[in-house]
């Protein structure tokens, strides 16, 4: 994806591919938990709260992010994590 991604961070295909879905204008909606959590142990600081919850930490800014009922995350959630990962410096 953008070259500091690949560079700074260990992130793989499959972190890269996962990123795509979250800053694509319109957002696919069909982005899996489980991705999102692979892509932000890669770039980021994350805690496992008690109750699944994710605390991350990226460049100087911390999110709580609560995991879904479903497979998928929302939209809400890709607004924040597109918001975060772009302030990060992540999106080209």
């Amino acid at each position: 994806m953008t070259e500091s991604l690949r560079s700074t961070h260990d992130v793989n295909a499959d972190h890269r591919a996962t990123l795509a879905k979250i800053l694509n204008h319109p957002a696919s909606g069909n982005i899996e938990w489980r991705q999102v959590r692979s892509l932000l142990e890669a770039v980021a600081a994350v805690t496992e709260e008690d109750n699944g919850n994710l605390k991350v930490t990226l460049g100087n800014e911390t999110e709580v992010l609560r995991r879904p009922h479903g497979k998928d995350i929302d939209e809400q959630q890709i607004v924040d994590l597109r918001r975060m990962l772009t302030r990060a410096g992540l999106a080209p």
